[in-house]
């Protein structure tokens, strides 16, 4: 499937309902590792520890060091967090310990 194929939004959608509905986090933990390859486990991962490190305002440089990921997904993750109204923002203001 392309990115731009109405189905890719389609199968997103149902799965987010999915998962917003299951409410069980072992659940969810348990589909995403059948659903990804051990690499897009790890890609997974290491965003959502990029977003969380962000939030504790660890330096950029620091941050690719210790996660091993580049500059690039770091600014661009920067980026989305300081979106208002961004996932990334709402989740960090609401979910996330500072640190």
């Amino acid at each position: 499937m392309d990115i731009d194929d109405p189905r890719v939004e389609e199968n997103l959608s149902e799965l987010a309902r999915t998962l917003a509905k299951s409410g069980d986090s072992a659940f969810i933990k348990d589909l995403l590792r059948c659903l990804l390859t051990p690499s897009e486990t790890a890609d997974i991962a290491a965003r959502w520890a990029l977003v969380k490190a962000l939030k504790q305002q660890v330096p950029q440089r620091q941050i690719a060091k210790d996660l091993g990921i580049s500059l690039c997904k770091i600014v661009r993750g920067s980026r989305e967090l300081k979106k208002p109204g961004s996932a990334f923002q709402k989740i960090a203001v609401s979910k996330l310990p500072v640190g």
